[in-house]
């Protein structure tokens, strides 16, 4: 699974895309359309690829990327251009631009914490096959479609526990520390998971 912070690469990409996916930086991932995948790759490999389509020596004709990078790149699609004197300056464009793979992991790694965390310690028959829903649905819908198909992966091999909230807490935080390891990161000691998420640091620097 590497819903924070993909290891997946361009070469991974489904076949048939407009990009040949072995062109592409490291860090560049091709979504299902064929196009550069903005929530499955880095920022920082998705800008350097983006700048590369929109240099001024580029060729103009070349297909739909250079195009559409350019629109991305000047925040405002088709119509923006850079010699628009009366367009309004923005402040720190990249404060709110799309998630890269990165961002997108931390931000739902925290939601899945903090629903584990509030989830009841018995659970009806109901809340279990709500839980059992939604994590079904979430690995198929989740924007970065490798880090989903991985998930998915994970899911299959290791069953998913919904009879209390201290199963399910720990088993979201051992395929947390899944992704962790793959990334080279320090793992997490699932024998603190709720204090990490749902109580608060012991040295009440949460309170």
């Amino acid at each position: 699974m590497a819903v924070d912070g993909s290891e997946a690469t361009g070469a991974n990409a489904p076949a048939g895309g407009s990009i040949d996916p072995k062109k592409l930086p490291p860090g560049v991932v091709l979504g299902k359309d064929g196009k550069p995948c903005r929530a499955c790759s880095s920022k920082m490999a998705f800008s350097a690829f983006a700048s590369q389509q929109t240099k001024p020596n580029q060729k103009s004709g070349g297909g739909a990327i250079p195009g559409m990078m350019a629109g991305m790149m000047a925040g405002g699609g088709a119509a923006a251009t850079a010699n628009n004197s009366s367009a309004p300056a923005i402040p720190n464009p990249r404060a709110e631009c799309p998630p890269d793979v990165e961002e997108l992991g931390r931000s739902t790694w925290t939601l899945l914490h903090s629903i584990a965390a509030t989830y009841p310690s018995a659970p009806s028959t109901k809340e279990q096959t709500d839980l059992r829903s939604f994590m079904g649905t979430f690995s198929r819908l989740y924007p970065c479609w490798s880090c989903a198909e991985d998930f998915q992966k994970y899911m299959a091999k290791q069953q998913m526990p919904v009879g209390s909230r201290d199963e399910f807490g720990k088993w979201l935080c051992e395929a947390h520390n899944a992704v962790n390891r793959k990334l080279g990161k320090q793992a997490f000691d699932c024998a603190r998971w709720e204090e990490r998420w749902r109580d608060g640091w012991k040295d009440g620097r949460c309170d």
